[in-house]
């Protein structure tokens, strides 16, 4: 892979970085911009011109900067930064404590910018454990079926997944969400102990331990990106 900086349509604005990746299945250019942080790639078959790709970027400039725009961009955690927890935005505050705490709008952190982040994100994967096996056992319960382990991931394509065996993983970033976000996942997952698919069935179980799941799934269409966008560590 190599990367290319193109000039963005509009004058003033900073120019745009693509990474030009070749790919022995690709037919045509084709080009990328990542919804959780703005990165461009640009695709291109093994024996195409690199001249030609950067052509047909650069005929596609004007595309490029408003996608970008629309991006969240990354996120880093910083003290006095508001940060999203169970769908509030709390404060960052150094404290002189050893574990990290909610007090009204502040989350109390060690005073150690250093380590700010490994710190918040070993306190949201405790938390989102604590939450996501109680939700879990919650409507695992009204279906009347058991399930095996529950693994916490950090994935990008999807906040929940249901193995053929019973084993649940999650996203550890839905205890960023709301508490309702969060629970519908879980039941989104737990229905599918009843049903391994996609199919009416599945929707009718999950409309029954979770009423109304509709607009907290399209919560997480409308705002996912935003949780993704934040990094926590290098």
């Amino acid at each position: 892979m190599s990367r290319h900086f193109l000039p963005a349509a509009d004058p003033g604005a900073p120019p745009l970085e693509i990474t030009l990746r070749r790919s022995a299945r690709a037919r045509r250019f084709s080009l990328r911009v990542s919804q959780l942080d703005g990165s461009i790639t640009l695709t291109l078959p093994v024996r195409a011109r690199e001249a030609e790709a950067i052509a047909f970027a650069r005929e596609k400039a004007g595309w490029l900067q408003a996608a970008v725009a629309r991006s969240p961009g990354v996120q880093r955690p910083s003290f006095g930064q508001p940060f999203p927890v169970e769908g509030r935005a709390l404060i960052l505050t150094p404290a002189l404590l050893r574990s990290p705490r909610v007090e009204g709008e502040a989350l109390l952190l060690p005073a150690d910018p250093e380590r700010l982040g490994v710190r918040l994100e070993t306190w949201l994967k405790h938390n989102a454990r604590q939450r996501l096996q109680r939700a879990t056992e919650h409507y695992a319960a009204q279906v009347g079926r058991r399930f095996g382990s529950i693994t916490l991931r950090d994935t990008r394509s999807r906040w929940g997944s249901c193995t053929a065996s019973g084993d649940l993983n999650y996203s550890w970033r839905l205890i960023m969400a709301p508490p309702a976000v969060l629970d519908y996942v879980a039941a989104h997952e737990v229905a599918h102990l009843v049903e391994m698919n996609h199919s009416p069935d599945f929707w009718a179980v999950v409309e029954r331990i979770c009423p109304g799941y509709a607009p907290l799934r399209g919560w997480l269409r409308r705002h996912g990106n935003e949780l993704q966008a934040w990094r926590l560590r290098d």
